[in-house]
């Protein structure tokens, strides 16, 4: 209820709680004014990161399109268990991005494979590239997925980057 004080200026009483419910009102705005912008910087931190692995290098090819070439050079190296096997490794990662982790991994095993001059992607060369491509913040997570599947892991970590 408005109610004007002696200089002709509308004072709000709080008996009516109309004031009460438009305060509320304005902070779940303002709530969901921040959630939005939360959550629309997270997405455009990763949008941001993949668009600057497609940019061009020096000699006109991305990371991406690097990746992409060594994966189809090495295709024909694949077994049917070797793709299993990746399968299986990258089945931690989220879903949403097991495909992008799919395809670095890929690449980096793909690179120890040219280098190497090897006839067949095994499972030490995979289990190898594996390692090599997962980023050391995720090396405790690595660790425990590789522990719990039996897997050892102690002489690629030891090779090391």
């Amino acid at each position: 209820m408005r109610v004007p004080d002696d200089r002709g200026y509308d004072k709000i009483l709080w008996n009516g709680g109309e004031a009460v419910q438009q305060t509320w009102f304005g902070i779940g705005i303002l709530l969901w004014m921040i959630f939005l912008l939360v959550f629309m910087s997270i997405g455009g931190f990763f949008m941001f990161r993949k668009f600057l692995k497609s940019l061009p290098k020096a000699d006109g090819m991305s990371e991406l399109d690097r990746q992409r070439d060594v994966i189809e050079r090495t295709l024909p190296l694949w077994t049917d268990e070797g793709k299993a096997f990746l399968n299986e490794l990258v089945k931690p990662v989220p879903s949403p991005f097991r495909e992008t982790a799919k395809q670095t991994i890929a690449a980096k095993i793909g690179e120890l494979a040219l280098q190497e001059q090897a006839s067949v992607i095994d499972r030490d060369l995979i289990l190898r590239g594996y390692i090599m491509a997962t980023p050391k913040r995720d090396h405790k997570a690595l660790k425990a997925f590789l522990k719990k599947k039996g897997i050892d892991y102690t002489r690629y970590l030891q090779e090391g980057r």
